[in-house]
């Protein structure tokens, strides 16, 4: 997913708002959980079948896992004019955390919903963008679809009781906030200096400093600089969690500075922009589920989806691969010459058998963070606290969620009508949060959303027809630090020559006929990573 938010509590409370006064009542709306089969998953936490296969299906290449890594693959193997392969998926659609749904006839995201401009680094999705028409020379310059471009406003923030443009708070603002906003935008340029920060991170030059940070929690790096504003802080929280699904005490300092320092920079308020126009996203009514359909829609019945890989095995000559089809029950083998494992790496970890060093290595201090997605269908515009105007991203300041984009933010209708609100929450910072969002009810989260953006639009209840929410219990690898020391070790055990791609594939000496491809490999989980990987591992294969 790209991805996701934040830390502090209003300052009111979730709770007082379901207190002390009259409220609309919520049991009307309709919803519950949808998106995500877990039960399919956990059937791995059972014993695995031991009897003989129903059925034995053989293609020369297998790939494993449909999220954007196993796409990418599946696209590079055709472009190369390789179509003898199987993409196994576990869900009922490809995609992974950049699905894509429908509700009462809008478009709207399951996960992931927008793609920045990618920057030189990242020419394979540059390359993708071409082929989609998203993406062209104008007069010597490149030029993006308007269409696609996020509209204006882009974002904005409650804060005090009104909406004020942009997120960065700006809310009585004096000289000693001013200060430390100038002071962290200086030492972003430092870094930027110092080493290269890249998406996709396999190109940064993992510097000695850029390896030092990645020792260090983020919180504790500014801590050393005497950075302690309280929104400062609040901002930086909220940047961490909205691509690593954890805040500023969790993730490294490295991971910190590299959400800044790999894109556009920090600019304090009156700054300019160190790189002009490079923080323009791309987005869709149903977000990054729009590349995903196009990566998918190719593939016809090489897509084997509802597959659960319960065992792959590298053998001498080939590869197999054990998988329960949900729907009929039926237990079956496959049978490649090679594979790309494009499973997340805890998950590729237990159905290895034998699992690869690297494998091990990597999976081990792995953090994942849970995340919960709910898209909101109104029924007509929402009141509005004064301030900026309605904007594709609206953020609540302090709140325990991370705020929502709005559907049909894209469209061009001028008078606001339908539409629906995907809100985003991060547990990677809750104790007990992955337990948290699987064992409480429907109605647990609704009231909880319904409670925190109530503080922005009191009429949000009354307006709001159906809930649909997608639980993801492990949405995303944290980088908490030593990620980026465990992304090095992983790129030196990896065999060197022979790549055709930006990056090196992740083919290990002790299974190859594996290559590894997942967004986990680069520490954290952006489309940029899981995209480059799956096209390396795609390419090396064909």
């Amino acid at each position: 997913m790209t991805a996701l938010r934040r830390r502090a509590l209003l300052a009111f409370g979730a709770g007082g708002l379901l207190a002390g006064c009259a409220r609309p009542d919520a049991s009307a709306i309709e919803g519950g959980f949808t998106g995500i089969a877990h039960e399919r998953g956990h059937r791995l936490r059972e014993p695995w079948p031991t009897r003989a296969p129903d059925v034995t299906r053989r293609v020369h290449t297998l790939i494993a896992g449909g999220g954007i890594a196993g796409l990418a693959a599946a696209r590079a193997l055709r472009q190369r004019g390789h179509e003898d392969f199987a993409l196994l998926e576990l869900e009922d659609t490809a995609g992974g955390n950049s699905r894509g749904t429908h509700i009462k006839g809008i478009a709207c995201p399951q996960g992931a919903h927008y793609l920045p401009l990618p920057g030189d680094d990242a020419r394979a999705v540059q390359e993708l963008l071409e082929e989609l028409g998203l993406r062209r020379r104008v007069a010597g310059r490149w030029r993006y679809d308007e269409f696609t471009l996020c509209h204006s406003p882009q974002e904005r923030l409650f804060i005090d009781g009104h909406w004020q443009p942009g997120l960065l708070p700006l809310q009585g603002v004096d000289e000693g906030m001013l200060a430390q906003y100038r002071r962290f935008a200086d030492l972003v340029r430092q870094a930027r200096q110092a080493a290269h920060y890249a998406i996709p991170v396999q190109k940064s030059t993992f510097a000695p400093v850029q390896l030092a940070q990645d020792a260090i929690t983020f919180d504790a790096w500014l801590n050393q600089h005497g950075l302690n504003d309280p929104a400062l802080r609040w901002y930086l929280d909220y940047g961490c969690r909205d691509d690593y699904g954890a805040g500023l005490a969790s993730v490294s300092a490295w991971a910190g500075l590299h959400y800044f320092a790999s894109r556009h920079g920090f600019q304090a308020p009156g700054e300019a922009a160190d790189d002009e126009g490079e923080d323009a996203v791309l987005t869709w009514p149903q977000g990054n589920g729009w590349l995903a359909e196009r990566l998918a829609a190719p593939l016809g019945d090489r897509l084997q989806a509802a597959r659960v890989v319960g065992r792959i095995a590298p053998e001498r000559h080939g590869v197999t691969v054990d998988a329960l089809h949900e729907p009929s029950g039926r237990l079956e083998r496959w049978q490649a010459r090679q594979a790309v494992v494009a499973l997340p790496v805890w998950l590729a970890a237990r159905v290895l058998d034998p699992a690869p060093a690297a494998l091990r290595a990597r999976v081990q201090n792995l953090r994942t963070a849970p995340w919960l997605v709910a898209n909101l269908r109104l029924r007509a515009p929402l009141q509005d606290r004064p301030g900026a105007a309605p904007s594709w991203d609206n953020v609540l300041y302090g709140a325990p969620g991370l705020g929502y984009v709005d559907a049909m933010h894209q469209g061009l209708s001028p008078v606001p009508g339908p539409t629906v609100l995907t809100y985003y929450r991060a547990l990677g910072d809750v104790p007990g949060g992955r337990a948290q969002l699987l064992r409480q009810p429907w109605t647990h989260w609704r009231d909880a959303i319904l409670a925190e953006l109530g503080a922005a639009h009191p009429d949000l209840i009354e307006k709001t027809e159906r809930i649909d929410i997608v639980r993801y219990g492990h949405a995303m690898a944290v980088p908490v630090p030593g990620a980026l020391a465990q992304v090095t070790r992983a790129r030196a055990a990896a065999r060197a020559g022979g790549a055709r791609t930006e990056v090196a594939p992740l083919i290990f000496d002790d299974a190859p006929r594996l290559a590894f491809a997942h967004a986990d490999w680069s520490g954290y989980s952006i489309f940029e990573e899981a995209f480059t990987l799956g096209d390396a591992a795609g390419a090396a294969l064909a």
